[in-house]
C-alpha cells in the first residue's frame, strides 16, 4: 500500500458503495480498490493521467472507469452517503485556487499590459501622416514608443 492509498478500514466503508465491474471473457475486470487508489492519486497530486504510477494499473483503464463513474453519478452518491452517515461535510470538498494552481496562460489573453501598450503605440506611430518612404526608414525603439505616448 502506497502513501495516500485507502486503508483497510476506509475500504471496508467505501468498497460496498462502488458498483461492481464486469469483466469480459478475454479481459477480467480490475480491482476497484486499486483503481480507486489510482484515481485518488491523480486527483491528489494533480498529475496527468498518463503519468499515474504503474502500480494502479493502466492509466487509460483507470481514467475510463473514473469517467464512467462520473457519468453514472457514483461520485455524487458516494459523497451523499458519507454525508448521511455523518462522516464528512459538503463544504470540505470545495476546490479553489489556493489548492489548485492555474496554468500560466490561464491569466488572460495573449501578451499583457506591456504588449497591449506596445501594439497600440506602434499602430499610432504607423498612422502618423508621414510619407511612406520615411516610415520605412524610421526605426523606433520601445523607449521611443513609450515616451511618445506620455
Amino acid at each position: 500500500m502506497g502513501r495516500g492509498d485507502l486503508s483497510d478500514a476506509e475500504w471496508e466503508l467505501i468498497g460496498p458503495l462502488l458498483p461492481p465491474e464486469r469483466g469480459r471473457w478475454a479481459r477480467p475486470a480490475g480491482d476497484n480498490r486499486r483503481f480507486l487508489n489510482g484515481m485518488l492519486h491523480v486527483l491528489r497530486t494533480g498529475c496527468p493521467w498518463r503519468d499515474m504510477h504503474e502500480r494502479y494499473g493502466k492509466w487509460n483503464s483507470v481514467y475510463v472507469r473514473f469517467r464512467r463513474w462520473a457519468e453514472q453519478g457514483v461520485w455524487d452518491a458516494l459523497l451523499q452517503t458519507l454525508v448521511d452517515l455523518g462522516l464528512t461535510d459538503d463544504w470540505q470538498h470545495m476546490i479553489d485556487s489556493t489548492s489548485v494552481r492555474g496554468h500560466v496562460s490561464a491569466a488572460g489573453g495573449k501578451g499583457g499590459l506591456v504588449r497591449t501598450l506596445l501594439v497600440d503605440h506602434a499602430a499610432a506611430l504607423r498612422a502618423k501622416s508621414t510619407p511612406l518612404r520615411s516610415r520605412r526608414r524610421a526605426k523606433h525603439t520601445i523607449r521611443d514608443c513609450l515616451s511618445a505616448s506620455s
